[in-house]
């Protein structure tokens, strides 16, 4: 399967984005309001300057205390980042969010960011993929 298919069975809605200028008080607000695990940074909401997630804060918070939630998204978000293209398959994907520890990977398409995949989309979707298959070699060996 591909990340193709994995964003047309997502809702619609669009990448939620902060800018780097926010505060850390407002993208943890999104955060808790969206029930998500992480946002992206973009100064345009198109480009990918970087993520924030819900660990990047809590480790802030421990290593700064509150104090950290008026500083600007910029200063926590993780700017280096792996993303992927819709016509990646999920195997491979899959392997590189294991092996990165990371559970969202932006998917961008000519430069311009398409979409968010998180880990739960990818193993929900090779889920699927193996169930279909199970239910082929059922259907093989039962002669259907």
């Amino acid at each position: 399967m591909l990340v193709s298919k994995i964003l047309e069975s997502k809702a619609e809605g669009g990448v939620i984005s902060v800018t780097p200028t926010s505060k850390v008080a407002d993208a943890a607000k999104l955060l808790s309001e969206k029930r998500i695990g992480t946002v992206v940074v973009s100064a345009d909401g198109q480009s990918l300057d970087g993520i924030l997630s819900e660990r990047d804060i809590v480790r802030a918070l421990g290593a700064t205390g509150p104090a950290c939630l008026n500083d600007p998204v910029g200063s926590l978000m993780t700017a280096k980042i792996t993303t992927c293209a819709p016509s990646d398959p999920t195997d491979s994907v899959l392997t590189k969010m294991t092996k990165g520890r990371f559970r969202h990977m932006p998917v961008m398409d000519d430069g311009k960011m398409i979409g968010l995949i998180s880990i739960g989309d990818v193993v929900k979707a090779r889920l699927a993929e193996l169930a279909m298959e199970k239910d082929a070699l059922e259907g093989m060996i039962m002669g259907h």
